[in-house]
């Protein structure tokens, strides 16, 4: 399997180079090359990335200072990515594959045992006017920073209550629809209908399903350049625009400690199954520079200690509570971002963890756009009755 991965990659690679040498290839961010149809029946667009990561970690010692850094230096991310439309434009596809090895970590029994290189491989059907379906596996319609792409961040990464409480990517439908009121009052709906065990499973469908809702206000219409769904005011909005949102997921006889993330739940018949509901109220806001994002997420679960037939404790728990993630900054005419963040999350005393506050200050430089940056941040975490830390992380990320 591996093998034949590596072949086609190298294949890939060799073919890709050769026709770029003979093919005006695009600018700088807009993919490698672009590829179109005789008959302009279908077009593909293939891009790659990659993220190029330094951390230092700082733990508090038994004397109450720093230990000296944990260091590490890794290719946070690098994706291959092929979009464009097959037979109609109306009928659009997304493949994105995971190829470093935090892309393709998590293998479990579900898959083989095998990377996941898969992240996206979606099919969008635009049937008719404003609806349009979806099919196959890519993100949930979840919480904002999540959906974002992990390419058009505004700081190095995502938020713990992210972490915490995403809800990822899975297999399955999604219907989309928008409608405005007035003249520019946008309405967007979105609700999913998958499998609920995560992305890449290749057997079996424990437990039951996962359902997702999704509604989208925009008070003063569409931000430029999709900038709702991206971070930093790279477009500096000549007026306010704002969106924000409603959003509700629950996972029936989920088997996974946060929905269809984390560890599985096993007791001694099996899986321990039981319903996580998910709950976000986000936004973004933007005006000439200026950015600020907001997320809350509460995650709930039926019984959220997972248990054997005879009622004892297995010891594994679902992650519950709640988590508040603010986030701003400003974009100046240099196109260097001075960016700031304030997390806080509270799991249930169930889950056993302290309650965690994160304070992160970034600074940017925009050289081409999201597609071209050199970014850092700096974090302070405070863990009640734990053990605090500090953070520091500088990233290169280059698209082509």
């Amino acid at each position: 399997m591996k093998c034949s991965f590596h072949a086609f990659l190298a294949l890939f690679l060799i073919a890709t180079f050769s026709f770029a040498q003979v093919t005006d290839a695009p600018a700088f961010g807009k993919g490698l090359f672009n590829l179109v149809g005789k008959d302009s029946t279908w077009t593909m667009k293939i891009g790659t990335r990659m993220q190029i990561l330094t951390i230092a970690d700082w733990s508090e010692g038994p004397d109450g200072g720093l230990v000296d850094p944990e260091q590490n230096f890794l290719i946070r991310r690098a994706r291959l990515k092929f979009d464009g439309f097959a037979y109609s434009p109306k009928l659009k596809y997304k493949i994105e594959l995971g190829l470093s090895n935090r892309d393709i970590s998590g293998g479990s029994e579900f898959t083989r045992n095998t990377p996941r290189y898969i992240l996206d491989a979606v099919v969008m059907w635009n049937f008719y006017e404003n609806f349009e379906l979806w099919f196959g596996q890519t993100k949930l319609p979840g919480n904002i920073e999540r959906v974002i792409s992990s390419g058009n961040l505004q700081q190095v990464d995502r938020s713990l209550v992210n972490s915490r409480f995403n809800i990822d990517r899975d297999v399955g439908f999604q219907l989309r629809h928008h409608f405005t009121l007035g003249k520019n009052f946008l309405i967007r709906e979105k609700i999913a209908f998958s499998q609920g065990e995560g992305r890449n499973v290749t057997e079996g469908n424990l437990g039951g399903h996962q359902y997702t809702a999704r509604l989208e206000f925009l008070p003063f219409g569409k931000f430029e350049s999709k900038g709702d769904y991206s971070g930093s005011d790279l477009k500096r909005e000549e007026k306010p625009k704002l969106m924000f949102a409603l959003n509700y997921d629950t996972n029936q006889n989920a088997v996974k400690t946060r929905s269809n993330l984390g560890s599985y739940m096993t007791n001694d018949i099996g899986f321990y199954e039981t319903d996580i509901n998910t709950f976000f109220f986000d936004g973004m806001f933007k005006y000439d520079g200026f950015s600020f994002m907001w997320e809350y997420a509460d995650r709930t679960a039926d019984d959220p200690m997972a248990k054997n037939s005879d009622g004892t404790e297995t010891g594994d728990v679902v992650w519950i509570g709640d988590g508040l993630n603010l986030q701003t900054g400003y974009l100046f005419r240099n196109n260097v971002e001075v960016s700031g963040r304030y997390t806080t999350i509270n799991l249930d005393d169930v889950t056993g963890r302290n309650p965690e506050t994160q304070y992160t200050l970034g600074l940017s430089k925009y050289i081409v756009g999201h597609k071209l940056k050199v970014q850092t941040d700096l974090s302070y975490l405070s863990v009640d009755n734990g053990s605090d830390g500090l953070m520091y992380r500088l990233q290169l990320d280059v698209h082509f």
